[in-house]
């Protein structure tokens, strides 16, 4: 059910804003209008998309993952990572775009990249069947490749993707499932190394300089 609600409340506030500019204008993300106190968008911005496509692949995404992190952590921590993992991603966007005025943004993304990775750290052994790719792959591969193509993005801003939005949901996942699931430590630990090497990556990267 709580699926089902976090997918009708995306839906319903995504369709709204597909017809009205004014209500899409007023929660997107927006450094400008965050930097003047509208703290909201922060939140509300993770219920907006900007269109259709974009919409169902979050939800899709979502839709699948998150029976795994309420399976393991319960209905009440799963929110907590979902909605963390939404406000990591748009701090993160913030941080790296704070001097930017007219940057906006919007998508559940930042949450859904930090459900996904929540479930992998939690079902390591999952498989993925991704679009035109016939056989099965590693969710922790998976996991892993999709946070280097964000360092990517981020590093060739020849797209309008917010990489470091995903990128920063996927840091609230990992922290938060490992602060609920603590017991990870000895049971996984490789896995908690080796999904941590796209995230050093980029704390390395961003105090060299390179991105």
């Amino acid at each position: 059910m709580i699926t089902i609600a976090l997918i009708g409340a995306n839906a319903l506030a995504s369709y709204k804003g597909f017809n009205d500019f004014e209500f899409f204008e007023k929660y997107k993300f927006s450094i400008g209008a965050i930097k003047k106190g509208e703290f909201i968008r922060m939140l509300s911005s993770g219920f907006l998309h900007v269109n259709m496509q974009h919409l169902i692949f979050n939800m899709f995404s979502l839709y699948f993952f998150t029976p795994v992190v309420i399976n393991s952590l319960g209905t009440l921590l799963f929110l907590v990572v979902y909605f963390g993992s939404l406000i990591v991603g748009n701090v993160l966007s913030y941080k790296f775009h704070e001097n930017e005025y007219h940057y906006t943004a919007v998508g559940a993304s930042g949450a859904v990249m930090g459900v996904i990775y929540s479930a992998i750290l939690l079902q390591p052994g999952m498989s993925l069947y991704l679009f035109l790719i016939p056989i099965p792959i590693p969710s922790y591969i998976f996991g892993v490749g999709y946070l280097l193509y964000s360092i990517y993005g981020m590093k060739a801003k020849n797209d309008n993707i917010g990489h470091d939005a995903h990128f920063g949901g996927a840091i609230g996942g990992y922290v938060l499932t490992l602060m609920f699931a603590s017991y990870l430590f000895k049971t996984n630990i490789t896995m908690i190394g080796i999904l941590a090497i796209p995230i050093l990556l980029l704390f390395v990267l961003k105090r060299m300089g390179k991105i």
